[in-house]
This record gives structure tokens, sequence and C-alpha cells, in this order.
């Protein structure tokens, strides 16, 4: 197999596997605005959030990291920024600060400011028309599977997720990580009960103990409110597909990262600065956890599924990868992978990891996912506490 793909080279350094221009909201309330530029321009892509306002400093914190991450995406030529006006970071203030890190072409509306959604609409779509057309002249060029960065991720688990799709998943993950690329895994309380184990693949004793810490302070953060993340997990799903508790369930999602040393462990949407196997600390919820991962700079999302889910993100494309031969049959509408011969004892694990690594290098030079086709796109911020 060929280890190369096409792809779009950035100006500092990254490799991009879309070439998007991204309408994106300064707050929940000009969500639809940019929704409704989206629709007009043919190249842009827009993402929905329910944060922005009303919120506390942590908060603040966690949404502009969000926000910040998807514009610096690789897959992202350029950025419509569109705020309300009144918003706690309003859309002149974002773009001043994604000026300071990027070269990339950006502007910024006000709806208050434009007198409402027709006119900042209009003024966007101009804006918007006018980068798709620079964008479009952006060609690909041969890249290595060493620029590749993909997110990892589990949702809709069941019992074939920890045997078959999962150790599959890691074993594609060791192949990027030996060739110098980057997987990231993620979903801190899906360690919990396993946490041991995986720690056991940090790079260093301080790796080793910060794997440990982020799941003691999940844990923490819960109890402070009077809630225990034992009673959502395993979800009902997970239960009905015939995994009993969060050790079990634990033990199969660490599987999909593979074994290579961690090498760096992330906070939520953070951006890494090491190349290899790396962790981010983010929720059990997927969509969450692969909103995070995208805003850290993940450009492709390979997502394992028993019960089978549709999910997609406007920015990367996701590939969905299943060991459930029923799941396949019943749900072939959203699956990409099938890798249930583990199962069937008619495909080795070895041999479906390079199934996907084949499938990943595709989708990275342009072949669209089912999720992608779609057009789905799935955003979920976390939140450190309460809106204000």
């Amino acid at each position: 197999m060929k280890m190369q793909f096409l792809g779009y080279k950035r100006a500092d350094g990254k490799v991009g596997v879309r070439n998007h221009v991204l309408i994106l909201p300064a707050c929940a309330c000009a969500s639809e605005t940019c929704r409704i530029v989206a629709s007009q321009v043919k190249g842009s892509v827009n993402v929905i959030i329910n944060v922005g306002c009303s919120d506390v400093s942590a908060n603040t914190e966690m949404t502009q990291r969000i926000l910040t991450g998807f514009a610096l995406n690789a897959n992202v030529y350029g950025v419509v920024i569109i705020g309300l006006g009144c918003e706690t970071v309003g859309h002149r203030e974002l773009k001043a600060k994604l000026e300071k890190l990027t070269t990339k072409p950006i502007v910024s509306f006000g709806i208050q400011e434009e007198g409402g959604t027709v006119a900042t609409a209009e003024k966007a779509v101009r804006a918007a028309c006018e980068m798709v057309a620079k964008a479009s002249l952006e060609k690909r060029v041969p890249c290595n599977a060493s620029d590749l960065f993909v997110a990892i991720e589990c949702g809709g688990s069941d019992a074939t997720s920890g045997i078959a799709a999962n150790p599959a998943v890691g074993e594609m993950s060791d192949r990027i990580v030996d060739m110098g690329g980057t997987t990231m895994m993620s979903e801190t309380v899906e360690f919990i009960g396993a946490e041991h184990v995986l720690a056991r693949r940090g790079a260093t004793p301080e790796i080793h103990d910060q794997i440990i810490r982020i799941c003691e302070d999940y844990e923490k953060h819960l109890a402070l409110a009077g809630q225990d993340c034992r009673a959502g997990q395993p979800t009902p799903g997970n239960k009905a597909g015939g995994l009993s508790t969060i050790e079990e369930k634990s033990l199969g999602c660490i599987k999909k990262g593979g074994t290579r040393p961690v090498v760096e462990v992330l906070a939520e949407g953070a951006r890494p600065t090491k190349k290899g196997a790396l962790i981010m600390d983010t929720p059990g919820y997927d969509v969450s956890s692969v909103t995070s991962m995208v805003a850290g700079g993940a450009t492709i999302v390979v997502f394992t599924t028993g019960r089978g889910t549709p999910t997609g993100h406007a920015l990367a494309p996701v590939l969905k990868v299943t060991g459930n031969a029923v799941t396949a049959r019943r749900m072939a509408d959203n699956m990409d992978i099938d890798v249930s011969g583990i199962v069937e004892g008619t495909l080795t694990i070895k041999d479906a990891g390079e199934k996907i690594l084949g499938e990943v290098l595709e989708v990275a030079g342009g072949r669209v996912t089912k999720a992608e086709a779609y057009g789905f796109s799935d955003i979920a911020v976390d939140h450190v506490c309460r809106f204000i």
C-alpha cells in the first residue's frame, strides 16, 4: 500500500484533507444566520453552537478554545465570523485573536451593527463567495502518512467493540504513529476502571501520572455536584449491547488507542505540541469529544460503533467502523467499514487495521465518507458549569 495522499499544505506547515471556508458563529444567537449564509455558498460550511453568552469565565475560555481551534484547523482555508454584537467575546475580538495566530483570510460581521439577519447575510454571502473562489485555487499535493492527524472515537459501543473494531483501529493507530503521524484518543470517563492499564503507555512517569490524574479529577468534578459517572456509564445502549460495567467498557475503549507510548496529555480542545500518540481530556459523550479533538487540530475522525451512529462533523470527515455484522447490514447507510470478520474468524486484527488505514488514506485524499455525503454536523461544546 502506498502511504501517501493528496492534501492541502498550509502556510503554517500543517496539512488539511479538506478545503473549507468556515462560517463561524461567535455565539449561539448568530448560529442560524451562519447556517443561512453557508446554505447560499457552495464550498462553505457552518457550525451550530449553543454557547457564547451568559457564561462564567471558565465556560467562556472553553468556548473560545473550541471556536479558535475550529478556525485554525488545517481543513479550513478561511473564516467568516458572524456575531450578534452583545456576546461575551465579540466578533471583532475573536477576529483579532485569530489574526495573531494565523495568516488565513478572516472577515467578521455583527448582526446588530449591520441591521439584522438579512443585511448581515448579504454582506457575509459576498465575503464567503470571494473566499471560496480563492480557496478553489488551492491544489492538492502529495503528502506522507506522517502528515495525518487522526482523532479516534467510539460511540454506541457493544460487546463487539472491545474485541473487534477498537483493536483494529488500535492497529491502525500504531501504524500511523510508526510512520511519524499523529493519533488522538479522548473520552476520559471511559478510561475509568482501566486507567491503570492505559497509564502504562505513558512515555514518561509524568505522563503516566497525568493519565491517572485526569480520571481522578473527572470523578471529583462530578462529585462536587453530587453526581457519579457510573450512574450514566455504561449507557442503556451499551448495556443492551452486552456491556455490563464501566470497567468492561473502559477496557474495550482504550484498545482503540493502540499500544504506542503516549507522548502528551492535553486539556479539552487544546492544540498539541508533539506528534505521535496523544490523549485529550474530554467527556465520554462522543459528540462533545469529537468537537474538542477537531478543535485540537484533528483533520480526520475514525469512529468505532457496535450499535451504530450517524454522527458527523462539518470540518472533518468521520469514518465509521463497526465490528458488528448485524449493524453493518442494518445501518449500511451509515457504516463505512465492516470488520465483523474479526468476530467471525475470517479477518485478523492486523489485516483489519491495514484495511482501515487504507480507507483513511483514501478519505484524506478526498473520498467522501457517508456522514459527509449526508452533510451531518454534530457539535457539542463542553461546559464546566451552568449558564448564568
